[in-house]
């Protein structure tokens, strides 16, 4: 199996910029892509962006287009997400997600806060 652990949360003012990391391990081989999604109140957990692991397929949602930068580094295992002009609705918690060649198909992280102060 995979697990992935997320850092790089905390607290930013709006127009701030953060970046999220997400350390794989275990069999990372298997790993097809690497993604976040935000989870906050009474919402159903959000798509934020994805990235083959070769890097060359990237998706993102139409809400952080132009302000959010996903990469990746298998070399390390890790996947990013540098996060610009931060508004306060991208406040919640960033969740990692791999999508793996094995089953279990989907991994998740225990996720990161992300606070946006306006």
């Amino acid at each position: 199996q995979v697990q992935l652990v997320e850092s790089g949360g905390g607290l930013v003012q709006a127009g701030g910029s953060l970046r999220l990391s997400c350390t794989a391990s275990g069999r990372t081989f298997t790993i097809y892509k690497m993604g976040w999604f935000r989870q906050t109140p009474g919402k159903e957990r959000e798509f934020v962006a994805r990235i083959t692991r070769s890097g060359d397929n990237i998706d993102y949602a139409d809400s952080v287009k132009g302000r959010f930068t996903i990469s990746i580094d298998m070399a390390k295992s890790t996947a990013y997400l540098q996060m610009n002009s931060l508004k306060p609705e991208d406040a919640g918690v960033y969740i990692c997600n791999s999508f793996n060649f094995q089953e279990p198909a989907n991994s998740w992280g225990q996720g990161t806060q992300v606070i946006v102060s306006s």
